[in-house]
């Protein structure tokens, strides 16, 4: 488990990312510390009032756990094609979630307990994921997820039942910043 005071420091190194490049300057540097020197994928999530505004992350990590922060957020910010960069004026009314990815393990769908499990589904070249905390905050079954998880992956809803489908799971410890790392995954 990452600490109250590693995890505040993650947050506050995206939103330094964030403002960076929404203002077109130059992204920070990794931090000194621990918690940014270690192993790990990450994905940053950006919600306005609620909504999410954009979501990039890296399953094994850029490098450091610091520099995919970085990396993740900046591109959280520009780089997701489902929305318009965000604007300059737009970070103070951001809302910023972290999920600290574990390891991805194969599973059968048998295997999959929504609200533990984030999911990452792979058929032929298309693949897709959806974050552990995604069944939770829709209150989806397990079929209702792997559904979704399917159609992220641009692919048939029912495609999980398929011969050759790879299904993978993983955890997250999942903090934002208005609840400065209540929520763990």
């Amino acid at each position: 488990m990452t600490s109250e005071a590693d995890k505040n420091s993650i947050i506050d190194l995206a939103r330094r990312a964030i403002t960076a490049v929404a203002s077109g300057e130059e992204l920070p540097a990794v931090p000194d510390g621990e918690v940014f020197r270690r192993d790990g994928g990450a994905f940053v999530t950006i919600k306005k009032n609620g909504a999410l505004r954009g979501c990039i992350g890296h399953f094994t990590g850029t490098g450091s756990l610091g520099k995919t922060i970085i990396e993740m957020a900046a591109s959280a910010a520009v780089k997701d094609p489902r929305f318009s960069p965000v604007e300059p004026g737009e970070v103070d009314d951001l809302e910023i979630d972290i999920s600290l990815l574990s390891p991805m393990i194969p599973a059968g769908p048998e295997d999959v307990k929504p609200g533990t499990h984030g999911l990452y589904i792979k058929y032929g070249f298309r693949s897709g994921t959806l974050l552990p905390q995604v069944a939770t905050e829709a209150g989806w079954d397990r079929e209702t997820f792997l559904a979704h998880t399917c159609l992220k992956a641009g692919l048939p809803p029912d495609c999980w039942k398929r011969d050759g489908v790879q299904i993978f799971t993983y955890t997250a410890e999942v903090f934002c910043e208005q609840e400065k790392g209540t929520d763990s995954i």
